[in-house]
């Protein structure tokens, strides 16, 4: 019966889907007045979405194994909230939540055209109708995740049929979810985060298609697709810092970033999409980088699609990939129609669109940008090139050879100083044309607090270049930043007759945008100090013990207390109990430990981690047995700067949104 509801929904999204399609282009093509309504279609679509992941929710919280999906990933065991979390934990499921997240962006991009009516936003819903249409006909065909089992294994479902009348054969349980999905519950929140982000840029790609299509040129599109372009980026920047953060508390390996393929994937569109936030500022107020904009904007979204192709096709051995599929050829094919027919239109519409107006001086707001744009684009191919190479080189010769982090490393932090330069100065230029001797003026205390801060480093935490770099170099941004504002509030202030302080806020007010895009870059600092000194000052060990043994490490004993075995709903737990003292006196009782699901006998390792300001105790638990065990301990020094820098970013983000919500309101009110 849920089968049948969930095949019903996809019917429904997809026909929604190919309506919206065809009434929002023959909206857009005819005067508007001529146009009927898109809210049918749009309803429809989102119906249909909504319906299909209720469906297969549904059909995992009443363990209906009479479906293959929940037959193969699901068990009776699985506990809340990962029994929901298996509705996108596998190909088929991360495929629906797809369709529902571009169901919910097409609707509020729907609410948007019902306030401003117009031709561009008709033609920008037409483009996710087409996006709709594609991903709601791979859930019916190559990503069915409501095919009916047919023929039952012990603990599995071995051939199933997409007929919803077919009698079934179901299982009496599933083998459950992969282990690495149901061991934190980061991994419920992490997929969803990156979906929304993923998904969210589809916006400002429909509304640079729409735009092109109807040959308006100019800063519309823009202006309709930023609110949308902030919130796909802010989802971005969570699911990232989710990604990290449950990297580093669950696969025991002390990091948070390994230049995985899949990792890179979701790396690429957020710098990509960073670049367009800052490049459209530039079109909507001096008119410049009309082209470079569609580009960015048409690679960003590309990039979704090649992310989703790497984390579901299989193609890659990696540890996000869960699974094998027929799905890859047509993520390839649908990347392939993205890429042609964007730019493809680009090129063809090149010679109706304005002329942008040439830069006035590289030393400029505008210039500054354009320097950040070519880095992230420099970083972004990096990453790319790094990511694909392996791939090319099997297809062409066969050969499997790999591309290490150090690769990437070399390559990324000169890129990575130079973006945090430009974050100091880049703000403090004016548009136009600059006057190098103001913004040098500006930035004299900035520069005087990030080498007293590069300094102090040199003598309380390390010599070391990266460490001492990473601390001047982030103190140079945030200082550039709060001079920056202690300056304009001390003018407000001299202006009113007032205090400087009282005036802080006022100044924060009056252009919230851009003192949100300035938290942005503090967090970016943040999580660069926090990566200087996690990976350059970390301490490593190993210990073999017998239970009543300690050791020293890191100016903590560790004491082996005893061993323990636990039994859970869904796992076996064995792990150890070790005490940490520091001068006699206990610090923390940490549980490093091992999980094994369903007849797993190898174990998912799960550290424990004891954090404080000064930084991370992890232990790992390598192995264990009746004698004793080997532990590895390791330290993370200021790792949490990178889980509050992240945080910060995003924040940013969020602020600028409200910030653009509150501008709105009052233009509408004003109009009243």
């Amino acid at each position: 019966m849920l089968g049948l509801l969930g095949d019903l929904g996809i019917v429904a999204g997809l026909a929604g889907s190919v309506w919206l399609t065809w009434r929002g282009w023959r909206t857009a093509a005819r005067p508007l007045e001529e146009g009927a309504g898109l809210g049918s279609p749009l309803k429809l679509m989102v119906v249909g979405a909504v319906t299909a992941m209720a469906a297969l929710v549904g059909a995992l919280l009443a363990n209906d194994f009479s479906l293959e999906y929940v037959a193969n990933h699901h068990s009776r065991s699985t506990p809340f909230p990962f029994n929901v979390a298996t509705a996108w934990a596998a190909l088929e499921g991360s495929i629906v939540l797809w369709g529902v997240i571009l169901a919910g962006y097409a609707g509020a991009t729907y609410l948007a055209y019902r306030r401003n009516p117009d031709r561009l936003g008709a033609g920008a819903l037409a483009v996710m109708g087409i996006i709709g249409t594609f991903f709601f006909g791979l859930m019916i065909t190559v990503a069915d995740p409501f095919r009916v089992c047919i023929e039952a294994g012990a603990a599995s479902c071995l051939n199933a049929s997409p007929w919803p009348w077919v009698a079934a054969s179901a299982p009496a349980n599933g083998p459950g979810p992969n282990p690495l999905l149901q061991n934190h519950i980061l991994m419920a929140i992490h997929p969803p985060m990156l979906y929304l982000g993923y998904v969210g840029l589809s916006v400002p790609f429909a509304y640079a298609i729409s735009g092109l299509a109807l040959s308006q040129s100019g800063t519309g599109w823009l202006e309709r697709s930023r609110r949308s372009t902030l919130v796909a980026w802010s989802f971005l920047s969570l699911g990232i810092l989710l990604g990290g953060w449950w990297a580093y508390e669950v696969l025991s390996w002390g990091g948070y970033w390994a230049w995985d393929p899949v990792e890179n994937a979701s790396l690429m569109p957020w710098l990509i999409a960073t670049a367009f936030i800052h490049s459209s500022l530039v079109q909507m107020r001096r008119g410049s980088l009309q082209t470079w904009n569609y580009v960015l904007v048409f690679t960003a979204f590309a990039l979704t699609i090649l992310g989703t192709f790497l984390t579901r096709s299989g193609t890659i051995a990696s540890v996000h990939s869960f699974t094998q599929s027929a799905i890859g050829p047509v993520l390839l094919g649908f990347l392939l129609v993205v890429l042609l027919g964007s730019f493809g239109l680009l090129a063809l519409r090149a010679p109706q669109m304005e002329t942008s107006p040439r830069l006035e001086s590289l030393f400029s707001r505008e210039g500054a940008f354009l320097a950040n744009n070519l880095v992230l684009a420099i970083l972004t191919f990096v990453v790319l090139s790094g990511t694909l190479y392996p791939l090319v080189v099997e297809a062409i010769s066969g050969d499997q050879v790999g591309v290490g982090p150090p690769f990437f490393q070399r390559m990324a932090i000169p890129l990575a100083f130079m973006l945090l330069g430009l974050m100091a100065i880049g703000p403090l230029v004016a548009w136009g044309k600059g006057d190098p001797s103001q913004v040098g003026r500006k930035l004299h205390r900035a520069l005087q607090a990030a080498l007293a801060a590069a300094v102090l480093a040199m003598f309380t935490i390390s010599r070391l270049p990266a460490v001492v770099g990473a601390i001047g170099a982030a103190t140079f941004v945030i200082a550039a930043s709060l001079d920056n504002l202690l300056t304009s509030a001390g003018k407000a202030a001299k202006a009113r007759d007032g205090r400087a302080t009282a005036e802080v806020g006022r100044v924060l007010a009056a252009r919230p945008g851009y003192w949100a895009g300035q938290l942005s870059h503090a967090g970016v600092a943040l999580v660069a100090v926090g990566i200087a000194l996690s990976s350059s000052l970390a301490l490593h060990s190993e210990h073999r013990m017998s239970p009543g043994d300690a050791v020293s490490f890191a100016g903590y004993e560790l004491h082996y207390v005893s061993p323990f075995l636990r039994s859970e709903p869904n796992r076996r737990v064995e792990g150890a109990t070790i005490e940490v003292t520091r001068d006699g006196q206990t610090v923390t009782v940490l549980e490093p430990r091992a999980g094994f699901y369903g007849e797993d006998t190898t174990g998912i390792t799960t550290p424990a981690v004891h954090s404080t300001l000064a930084g991370d105790l992890y232990l790992t638990l390598l192995s264990i047995d009746s004698i004793g065990i080997v532990l590895r301990a390791e330290t993370s020094p200021g790792i949490w700067l990178i889980w509050l820098g992240g945080l910060t970013v995003a924040a940013g983000g969020v602020i600028s949104l409200s910030a653009r919500r509150r501008a709105r309101i009052g233009r509408e009110t004003a109009l009243v």
